[in-house]
């Protein structure tokens, strides 16, 4: 593993808040639990859920809690890493150490990939919603200001970028306790236009908890699965926390909390107070359920929400693109520019190279039909779940390095160790091959073939261009094993 080189005085050596890749330090615990928070409540959840419900009516309460477990599994396994050794290009970094150079190549790269092209379809999305006020605005217009917004807070610093996903986070943590609370009020106390129809039977009335088979419920856990992108997200914000091993385990261990109320119980709430079949694709079930209530000015409200949730996730994405960029960089795998960082600490070429990709949606927002944003979102989420089964297979081999006494055990191992791993490892394998059975969602596999070459060529001509690269990690992962 080659790390990030600290400048001569600005480590923590000598005395600065700075971490060993030269990051300041400046994010505190309030957000990276809030970024924690964020990661686990976005677009997925508040639009797509509709498309999943009326796939699988009230089943696919147990589909987010199967993904939900899974997840968990996938993050106490990066805790486990992180506190080993937390560094901020986490996951390419371990994919290098414990896998070899290729791998760590094509992590990082991955990972890359999947904000920027979700940072495009962000864009557009926050765009759209903008209509829902300013309907005379030219989208393109939208996009361009929202990006260059997000890039200059990006630009800044950490501290700034941590806090306004501090407050994007605030909104839909909100959001989503308040349909709660006023969706058990209406099931206890039947106030509300719906209040006559709402009842927890509604969970098996019409049709069964499994109306249209458990094939179909299982089908949707590729769409479940794109719900729970970028909670590793707080992976990245390992080399900028204050104080990593309090903040990092924290963060992760909230997180069945998180899914328990942001995802099973919002639904379980939904799907009581309105039944399964009112509810179809392309409308978000937190519209519909608010109209159903009778709340005034409910679209208005969850636009607004579902807005935050698009900024933040393109925020998020300038953020980690710049931090993974600065690792390939730091292990010769990407320009050496990239590894610059500006006065405030912050990998601003990096950054700025992402942001002029993600443009490239502004532009695209005159050509491209709204089928291939399906598409764009269906490459984010393969691109995710590589992300999401390198973590996994980096964590089997650590534990097994462990045991075998050749590296120190972290301070908080994941429970059952490298069995979960496997059982999380095997049930994204599953995804993949439901990925592959539908139609519209194993274009995504075809785009990662091309990705796949392309990564391959770029690692043939990086060895040979400089076959010490290859070399020298090789090196380091014996040295590892």
């Amino acid at each position: 593993m080659t790390s990030v080189q600290v400048d001569k005085n600005t480590g923590d050596e000598a005395g600065g808040n700075t971490s060993q890749e030269g990051y300041e330090r400046g994010l505190g615990s309030r957000q990276v639990q809030m970024i924690a928070i964020g990661g686990a409540i976005g677009v997925g959840l508040f639009m797509g859920a509709g498309a999943n419900i009326a796939k699988a009516g009230p089943s696919i309460i147990l589909m987010y809690a199967l993904a939900g477990v899974v997840i968990f599994f996938i993050m106490r396994a990066l805790g486990e890493l992180l506190l080993y050794r937390p560094v901020s290009g986490s996951f390419a970094e371990y994919a290098r150490e414990f896998l070899g150079p290729f791998f760590g190549f094509v992590t990082g790269w991955t990972y890359w990939l999947m904000w920027v092209v979700t940072g495009m379809a962000e864009l557009t999305a926050a765009a759209i919603y903008i209509h829902f006020w300013f309907p005379s605005i030219p989208q393109w217009v939208s996009a361009l200001v929202f990006l260059v917004v997000l890039f200059g807070v990006n630009l800044i610093s950490v501290k700034i970028f941590g806090e306004v996903e501090f407050w994007f986070s605030m909104i839909k943590v909100t959001a989503i306790i308040g349909m709660i609370v006023i969706g058990l009020g209406v099931l206890t106390l039947g106030f509300s236009d719906a209040g006559d129809t709402a009842t927890v039977s509604n969970l098996w009335s019409h049709g069964g908890f499994f109306p249209n088979g458990i094939g179909s419920s299982l089908m949707t856990l590729q769409g479940v699965m794109f719900a729970y992108l970028a909670v590793e997200l707080v992976g990245v914000t390992a080399g900028e926390s204050e104080n990593p091993e309090k903040t990092l385990p924290k963060a992760i261990n909230t997180l069945p909390w998180r899914i328990i109320v942001f995802y099973v119980g919002a639904l379980l709430v939904i799907l009581s107070v309105v039944k399964w079949t009112e509810f179809s694709a392309g409308e978000s079930p937190f519209v519909h359920a608010f109209g159903k209530i009778g709340i005034p000015l409910a679209a208005g409200i969850v636009n607004f929400v579902v807005l935050t949730a698009a900024l933040s996730s393109c925020n998020s994405g300038m953020y980690s693109t710049g931090r993974m960029l600065r690792d390939l960089a730091a292990n010769k795998e990407a320009p050496q520019s990239f590894g610059k960082l500006n006065a405030r600490r912050t990998p601003a070429v990096g950054i700025a190279v992402s942001v002029a990709l993600m443009g490239i949606g502004v532009v695209l927002n005159y050509v491209v039909p709204e089928k291939a944003f399906l598409y764009v979102t269906s490459v984010a989420t393969a691109a995710g779940i590589w992300t999401w089964m390198m973590i996994l297979v980096s964590h089997i081999r650590y534990r097994s390095a462990v045991e075998a006494g050749r590296l120190r055990a972290s301070s908080f191992p994941a429970p059952g160790g490298a069995l979960f791993s496997w059982v999380a490892l095997l049930f994204l394998v599953g995804v993949t091959c439901m990925i592959a059975y539908d139609k519209d969602a194993r274009v995504c596999l075809y785009v990662a073939a091309g990705w796949a070459v392309c990564l391959a060529v770029g690692w043939k001509l990086l060895k040979k261009r400089d076959p010490r690269i290859a070399e020298r990690d090789r090196q380091q992962v014996d040295a590892g094993r």
